[in-house]
């Protein structure tokens, strides 16, 4: 009971020392998302063969449902599968608050965001360019309607009404993850408040989970199993990237900072953490074996460069 209740009041300390910079950081966030989601949107639509350049670059911008958004617009048909894997992968979910609330130096996350933002665009390069040669680039038609029709959602046929049905289905399949219904400051300030709160949560589940641990087994044994096995680390953080939940990116960039998790798995796992992204692309997109596909690809992209980055001794 006393080593539950020293890991119990050190766990409330430390968390508690991490709600003012996760609030300010979100009231920043939510604004910036007001302001900017439909034209970020819009530029997604828009951006042809360019578009895993754009999804990345938007990906990395701090904000909340992006993936989801992208998810919604490749089942339509808006953006083709290379767009929608760079925006998976450089999607930092709840990687940056974290990393904020920790007091990461600048050049850290700058670094940590950029090379999110690279793999992205690389790797959507390369997938639209597979996907050409295989013949699976689809026909460069939308399909917003057949979309609808799935969904019951009574859309309207008029192609001008795009933008605005891509924009509902975005919120209306996250799963409550993202509340952005309703405009002005208030607004803003409850979703800073819902997201503060829900991270906080996450932040307190872990940094007492890991407590335990590390008091039961103790940190430098924990450590060295991590670094003993490193490519195991990076299988598992890339696996655990794939929960559709920010508690996934939390964790990872957590115990990154906590120093138990290396420059490679900490790679693999946020690159795998595209937010709710997969979970919504199985929502909407009817073809399951195409979403596993997307699925494994972002899978193993993550692994890979986990271990590229392991092997050629990167560190952030």
């Amino acid at each position: 009971m006393e080593l539950l209740s020293d890991v119990l009041v050190d766990s409330i300390k430390d968390t508690a020392q991490l709600i003012p910079f996760l609030l300010v950081t979100y009231l920043a966030m939510e604004t910036l998302e007001h302001s900017a989601e439909s034209r970020m949107q819009d530029m997604v639509a828009r951006a042809g063969a360019a578009g895993p350049v754009v999804g990345a670059l938007l990906g990395a911008v701090p904000q909340c449902g992006f993936s989801a958004m992208a998810a919604t617009l490749f089942s339509g048909r808006v953006i083709t599968i290379g767009t929608l894997i760079a925006v998976i992968l450089s999607t930092s979910d709840e990687m940056i608050p974290v990393l904020i609330a920790h007091q990461a130096p600048i050049s850290q996350m700058l670094a940590i965001v950029g090379a999110k933002a690279a793999v992205g665009l690389v790797a959507g390069f390369i997938v639209d360019a597979i996907a050409r040669i295989l013949g699976r680039a689809g026909d460069g038609h939308v399909h917003i309607h057949e979309l609808c029709e799935r969904e019951h959602c009574h859309c309207d046929d008029d192609e001008d009404g795009l933008e605005d049905e891509s924009a509902d289905h975005d919120h209306d399949h996250d799963h409550g993850h993202h509340h952005h219904h309703g405009h002005g400051i208030m607004s803003i300030v409850r979703s800073a408040l819902h997201h503060t709160v829900q991270v906080t949560a996450f932040i307190f589940v872990i940094g007492f989970v890991f407590g335990l641990i590390i008091e039961g087994v103790g940190e430098e044994a924990l450590v060295d199993v991590l670094g003993a096995h490193p490519v195991r680390a990076t299988f598992l953080s890339a696996l655990v990237g794939l929960i559709p939940n920010c508690g996934a990116s939390v964790a990872i960039a957590d115990l990154y900072m906590e120093g138990v998790l290396a420059t490679g798995p900490m790679l693999s796992g946020l690159l795998a953490s595209g937010g709710v992204g997969l979970l919504v692309l199985f929502r909407t997109n009817a073809n399951l074996k195409q979403n596993l596909g997307i699925t494994a690809i972002v899978y193993a992209i993550a692994v890979l460069v986990g271990l590229a980055a392991a092997s050629l001794g990167i560190i952030f």
